[in-house]
């Protein structure tokens, strides 16, 4: 996910992963924030535990526009007792409507024992056929190597994460291998 900065260079971080796998689910994210074809930060923290730690969140794309989402989501997760599909929904319709948030630009994933879903501005509430979902900069690279891990190997899904987002720096200048996987079973 990108975004203009006013000197006309553009922000661009994050990779998030997420794989389901059996009973598991794990989500990951590399640490790297970079402006222009420099990078300013390599240990960035893109993975919240949410509702008690029964939900993980990812997000790409601004940082602060994440961070309002991220606290509405868990608001939304409150008012609707932890039913995760039933908050992302509201907060995919309230995303599209009000005229303040329709500027946020952020991506978010979030995944219970339950469920995965990526959810976007736009209206956007997306539950995966194959429980793999990517999103940032090098979101279809690592979902891609996931896929193949999955096809090709046993690994459990926080190993799937770790090295499809290994594979993704490899790949994306915008990803580095500073990661971070978080595990519900």
């Amino acid at each position: 996910m990108t975004k203009s900065v006013t000197q006309g260079q553009t922000i661009r971080s994050t990779t998030i992963l997420s794989v389901r796998r059996g009973q598991r689910v794990a989500i990951g994210g590399d640490g790297q924030v970079s402006i222009g074809d420099a990078t300013i930060k390599h240990d960035a923290r893109k993975i919240r535990a949410l509702g008690d730690g029964n939900v993980l969140c990812g997000f790409a794309g601004s940082a602060a526009d994440a961070f309002a989402l991220l606290e509405r989501f868990e608001s939304k997760l409150e008012e609707y007792k932890d039913n995760v599909r039933r908050a992302a929904i509201e907060l995919a319709k309230e995303w599209r409507t009000d005229r303040a948030l329709r500027r946020l630009e952020s991506l978010l994933v979030v995944v219970s024992k339950d469920v995965t879903l990526m959810i976007g501005g736009s209206g956007d509430v997306i539950e995966p056929t194959d429980g793999v979902i990517g999103i940032g900069s090098g979101g279809m690279y690592a979902a891609a190597a996931a896929r193949a891990l999955i096809a090709h190997t046993e690994l459990p899904p926080e190993k799937i994460v770790d090295q499809s987002l290994r594979i993704a720096a490899d790949i994306c200048v915008y990803t580095n291998d500073c990661i971070l996987v978080e595990t519900l079973s």
